[in-house]
């Protein structure tokens, strides 16, 4: 299946979107109306939609945030090169995770000028990103 993942996610004004996902992060301008935006991330539509109301910072990370899983260990570092470049606020630093296993990966979390968190990361296996179904382990406390 040829596909492109969808997400639409909220924002307060679209001036701060595209100085973070676009001179920030790199993403590409797709159409734009009075209150949304499209934006290519990695080859997936994202579309900013302005609210009115604010977001509220959740407490951890979880249970929402959106990114981008790398397929290479290079593509990952530049990423994060670039978000260190640009300055970008970071809500976790880069980690390594479950080092040593199966499931091993590395990631870092930024924040949006909107209170929604993106993470970014690395599987040192690629069969972790779908499969290694015999761990249970899913992330972590947050």
């Amino acid at each position: 299946m040829d596909v492109i993942f969808h997400l639409s996610f909220p924002v307060d004004n679209l001036a701060d979107t595209k100085r973070f996902y676009v001179e920030g992060l790199g993403c590409e301008v797709g159409r734009e109306g009075k209150g949304s935006l499209i934006l290519n991330l990695g080859g997936h539509q994202l579309v900013a939609h302005v609210v009115t109301a604010p977001m509220p910072l959740q407490q951890g990370i979880y249970p929402h945030h959106f990114g981008l899983t790398f397929t290479t260990e290079a593509d990952w570092e530049r990423c994060l090169l670039r978000a260190q470049t640009q300055a970008l606020r970071f809500y976790q630093q880069p980690k390594h995770r479950f080092k040593g296993e199966r499931i091993e990966h590395r990631t870092f979390f930024l924040i949006d000028p909107f209170n929604n968190l993106l993470e970014f990361k690395y599987y040192r296996y690629f069969s972790a990103v779908f499969g290694e179904v015999q761990y249970s382990k899913v992330g972590e406390a947050s």
